[in-house]
């Protein structure tokens, strides 16, 4: 197990949420920007990830960053500083498109690093063992987690009855839009029949009616607090050096 993977999911989720909040009310470039290689490299470090899967990992937060990165680049008033027809590119609009990718970014990355360092099973059982999550919430989340693990396995057995079904000599199923739709609609219905089923199958076990142990518990360690304490500590040290140097921004930039 990497060491991120070792923390108590609970905690991580915890740092997750605060430092999402934080950079939330950064607007400027620089001080995301500071934070985001410092989460990269904790991230790298802390889940052991080869670079070709953390990059690919990021293409969708990029993708999203650079979307908003030109949006207020050519929509925001401001000092214009380049133009072509309706278009207008003003500082306003580059400072703060750049700080609001970046801040994505930030937010992406700490979101790559809790996604894999973290059991779908440990984080649900964490948050009912630590943070007292009502048991019918934590095992219906689990019946839906352990759904969405099965699904791929379902549509492939799907996949290969529609093949002996079809009418082509290949023995591959058919690619038609119909058929992939037909396919994803038979997918549906089996998900919702096994739902139906699992649902009943915890209401006759009585859910939710009396307290429940934990087979596994994930109790909080000291490292756990000692890996939140450091995080908040490292975002506060950033923020406090970036308000020192007058580089720190907040809403207010959105109405300078």
């Amino acid at each position: 197990m990497s060491p991120l993977a070792r923390r108590n999911p609970t905690i991580k989720l915890a740092v997750l949420t605060a430092v999402s909040i934080a950079a939330m009310f950064l607007l400027d470039p620089l001080t995301p920007t500071v934070l985001y290689a410092l989460g990269l490299l904790a991230v790298a470090v802390g889940t052991r990830a080869r670079p070709r899967a953390l990059l690919l990992a990021h293409l969708p937060f990029v993708l999203v960053a650079f979307g908003i990165f030109v949006v207020n680049a050519m929509t925001r008033p401001g000092s214009e500083i380049a133009g072509a027809g309706p278009i207008r590119i003003t500082v306003e609009g580059l400072e703060v498109g750049a700080a609001l990718a970046m801040r994505t970014l930030v937010i992406g990355v700490l979101v790559i690093g809790f996604i894999r360092s973290t059991d779908g099973v440990a984080l649900m059982t964490s948050l009912h063992h630590n943070a007292r999550l009502p048991a019918r919430v934590t095992y219906a989340v689990l019946a839906g987690y352990r759904m969405l693990q099965e699904m791929p396995r379902e549509f492939s057995t799907i996949r290969h009855a529609h093949a002996v079904r079809s009418p082509r000599d290949d023995g591959r199923p058919p690619r038609s839009p119909r058929a992939l739709g037909g396919m994803i609609f038979t997918l549906l219905v089996v998900s919702l029949r096994k739902g139906e089923r699992m649902a009943m199958a915890l209401e006759s076990r009585g859910l939710g009616l009396a307290p429940r142990t934990t087979w596994r518990p994930t109790p909080v360690r000291a490292a756990d607090w000692l890996m939140l304490a450091a995080v908040l500590a490292v975002v506060g040290a950033v923020l406090v050096a970036s308000w020192l140097a007058g580089t720190l921004r907040g809403p207010g930039a959105l109405f300078g």
